[in-house]
């Protein structure tokens, strides 16, 4: 049972790897013929703690930001299919 247990995760862990240098590989080629990194309008807001435990949520404006078309976040830029989800940022 340890046996196919660590064959298993071995597999995972390969495919994982896998997936990673692939989608790094994709991104380099995007980078080259500049479609790699796209523009996400996000709302940002400022929670401001008020008495009595309560807070004040404010809409600060929107923004742009840039986001790169890949399935990993890179250092320089979020992953834009996580960033379209998650429109609102709040400080």
């Amino acid at each position: 049972m340890k046996q196919i247990a660590k064959i298993a995760l071995l597999s995972l862990l390969a495919a994982t790897l896998l997936v990673y240098v692939v989608d790094e590989i994709v991104l380099q080629i995007r980078i080259r013929r500049g479609t790699a990194y796209r523009v996400v309008q996000v709302n940002q807001f400022l929670a401001t703690p008020l008495k009595g435990q309560k807070e004040e949520y404010d809409l600060i404006g929107t923004v742009p930001v840039t986001c790169a078309r890949s399935l990993f976040p890179q250092p320089n830029a979020p992953a834009c299919w996580w960033l379209e989800r998650h429109t609102s940022q709040w400080q």
